[in-house]
């Protein structure tokens, strides 16, 4: 069959755009490798979803190579299989949106220009964004309406321009806890600003409200308050879905694409035509979507003249930390709140999103505070061990998980800071290893530049400085060169030079008059905070640009 818009993948790139589209009246299919879940599918069960990765796939049909890079060039060979490492992310329709903990805060309008504001740095490919952030704050506010995001806009040092004053949905619930939080970076000179979520709070836009489930991340969400593609887009968008449709080539003549060929469940192959195809598979799957369909006009790779596809991948640098708050120091009330189930902290610090050491200007980022994961299994797995380190049994360690599951909670904290884009960090095809279909698999070369582990870790003692303030004790952080697999962008970044970049403005291929790449691929630097938001709000502005197209504007 022939569309007006073929979309490969259903996530936060991809939604904004079927949704856009297709109420138009336009023609859309959506190909998404996974299934197709709904609120009815969605439990708590953590041996399912957490232990056996019900919605990623099994490695051992469906995996990545990881070459991890050190300073002088030698890289160490992972299989994804062997080492039990996966960059999968949820696969399904709606993406690894239904999984998210929805912590939605805008980039600065410094994250826009880094290059400009910070200078040139040391082994970091870092360039400025060809829109700025007035280009899409238009878009940011779209997202708030359709998609849904609560919360209450406080002033900041930081805080980003914004056309409206407040957010359509007001903020979720909090723990007592948060009162002891507001009074503590009070007392320290920080500013504490309440965290938006994309998560409702209230019944709207046909979705129910949160039910304080505190089983965000993860999980898909069971009322809808979550602000998933698939929620908040898919089941609002007249587009035909075909799940369980893994793409695995693109066709092309000189001019563009002409088919997406993809298979079934049954590993039987199929093609869409259609006049505009939209690649929103996820950072590393795109680039390797591309990679996989050169032919002899793109000997290299589909879109890749310029030889970046796949090159100056990103992730989010940083880490987490926690702390436990226990019984001991507190009052009957104070114990009573701090044990309420399911409120959420969402407090966040955004006083170091820029500092300087030294005379030298630094680009920091943000901390977002929460209680730990309701996952019990895991809860229960750190009180095994006694303070020297020894596993413990019988009554002892049924004493110990008593006491602390009920007397004590762990506030942790994670921080977010920009990952530099380097030579090192790329995708590439690996031509060893193949997946269930037979297809090359990407692998995924990693190096992290030595500056985000130093922000990340500036970031991380101011975070600690709270939770000791506060009087948690046992305060840890772990600031790393690890990777987070559900925060990645790059690939095909955007940008006017088509020698130097994979796309155009609007995300358009340079050398390919009908291919969008709309997930986070696009992005050349990846701000200071969780990509999602600004994945939604670039999704958007690239439907309005196909709609021109379309429309011949």
């Amino acid at each position: 069959m022939k569309y007006d818009v073929c979309i490969v993948g259903s996530g936060a790139g991809g939604s904004p755009i079927a949704y856009e589209l297709s109420n138009a009246g336009y023609k859309v299919v959506v190909l998404e490798k996974g299934k197709n879940y709904t609120e009815e599918d969605f439990s708590k069960d953590e041996i399912g979803v957490v232990r056996r990765g019900l919605f990623t796939p099994d490695l051992k049909d469906e995996q990545h190579v990881m070459n991890e890079y050190e300073k002088d060039g030698s890289f160490t060979r992972y299989e994804g299989a062997e080492n039990s490492w996966s960059f999968w992310n949820g696969s399904m329709v709606g993406g690894s949106s239904n999984l998210m903990s929805g912590y939605f805060h805008r980039m600065k309008p410094n994250d826009f220009r880094l290059k400009s504001t910070y200078g040139k740095i040391e082994g970091a490919n870092v360039v400025d964004w060809p829109i700025s952030y007035e280009d899409l704050e238009p878009y940011y506010d779209k997202v708030e309406e359709v998609v849904g995001v609560s919360g209450e806009v406080v002033k900041h040092k930081f805080l980003e321009p914004r056309t409206t004053p407040s957010f359509p949905y007001p903020a979720l619930e909090v723990n007592g806890v948060t009162k002891w939080f507001d009074a503590t970076c009070k007392k320290l000179g920080y500013e504490s600003i309440p965290t938006p979520r994309a998560i409702l709070s209230q019944d709207a836009l046909g979705r129910k409200a949160c039910s304080y489930s505190n089983f965000c991340g993860s999980y898909g969400c069971a009322t809808g308050a979550k602000g998933s593609a698939r929620a908040a887009l898919l089941q609002k968008c007249n587009a035909e879905i075909i799940s369980d449709a893994f793409v695995y080539r693109l066709e092309s003549n000189e001019n563009g694409v002409t088919k997406a060929h993809y298979y079934d469940s049954n590993k039987k192959s199929h093609t869409i035509e259609a006049k505009i195809f939209v690649l929103a598979a996820q950072a590393i799957e795109s680039s390797r979507l591309l990679l996989n369909s050169k032919n002899k006009i793109y000997p290299n790779g589909l879109a890749n003249s310029s030889g970046e596809v796949g090159k100056n991948l990103i992730f989010s640098a940083g880490g987490s930390g926690k702390g436990r708050i226990r019984f001991e120091s507190l009052t009957k009330e104070q114990q009573r709140e701090l044990m309420t189930p399911g409120l959420f902290v969402n407090r966040s610090l955004q006083d170091w999103y820029e500092y300087s050491s030294k005379g030298v200007k630094y680009k920091g980022g943000t901390i977002d505070f929460l209680f730990e994961h309701a996952n019990i299994i895991s809860r229960a797995k750190r009180e095994i061990y006694d303070d020297s380190g020894n596993i413990m049994w019988g009554k002892k360690l049924q004493e110990k998980m008593h006491k602390n599951l009920t007397t004590s909670r762990v506030l942790t904290f994670e921080v977010f800071n920009d990952w530099l884009p380097t030579d090192y960090t790329n995708v590439t095809i690996d031509e060893k290893v193949v997946d269930k279909y037979g297809v090359k698999v990407g692998a995924i070369n990693l190096y992290s530049h030595p500056l985000d582990v130093k922000v990340g870790k500036h970031l991380g003692k101011k975070a600690k400085n709270v939770l000791e303030t506060m009087g948690a004790e046992d305060v840890t952080m772990s600031i790393s060169e690890a990777p987070p697999p559900n925060l990645v962008a790059g690939g095909c970044r955007f940008g006017i030079n088509p020698k130097t970049s994979v796309l155009d403005i609007n995300c358009k291929a340079h050398d390919l008059n009908n291919l969008y790449v709309s997930d986070a691929s696009f992005m050349p630097t990846g701000g200071s905070v969780p990509y999602t938001w600004t994945i939604y709000a670039n999704s958007f502005r690239v439907a309005d640009a196909i709609l021109d197209e379309l429309e011949g504007v």
